[in-house]
């Protein structure tokens, strides 16, 4: 590596590139640009971080788990508006006892009936069920 190189890399580094930018600008081995920047302690420049709903700036604790939102209603707020990105894991399939439909419910294994309606006419409305 030569010395042009290696202040390319600095200059890069400090301006936020990543290895693999440097790499491909600089046509180097991913792991000599690695080794040089971690013996000169070269880190990128991080990111400020801020609010993924409102925008105001994060600040990061070192050690803890990154954050996206500033508080717990930006949180809210921001995952009730994506409701695409939520991974359910506990949906359940159920053949409703009133009307024999099938039905997709979330959240409750126990469910027997598709609606509130369905429940008062199987309770009250003397539907022969079986």
């Amino acid at each position: 590596m030569t010395d042009e190189q290696k202040q390319q890399i600095i200059a890069l580094r400090r301006d936020g590139a990543g290895y693999g930018r440097i790499v491909a600008q600089l046509q180097l081995s991913i792991n000599t640009v690695k080794s040089f920047c971690r013996r000169h302690s070269l880190a990128a420049k991080s990111a400020a971080s801020v609010c993924e709903q409102c925008g105001k700036p994060i600040e990061q604790n070192s050690g803890w788990k990154w954050k996206q939102f500033c508080c717990d209603a930006c949180r809210n707020k921001w995952w009730n508006a994506h409701l695409e990105l939520v991974k359910r894991k506990a949906v359940y399939t159920y053949t409703c006892l009133a009307c024999g439909k099938g039905f997709m419910v979330y959240g409750n294994s126990h469910r027997k009936f598709c609606s509130h309606a369905c429940y008062i006419a199987y309770r009250f409305g003397g539907i022969r069920h079986g």
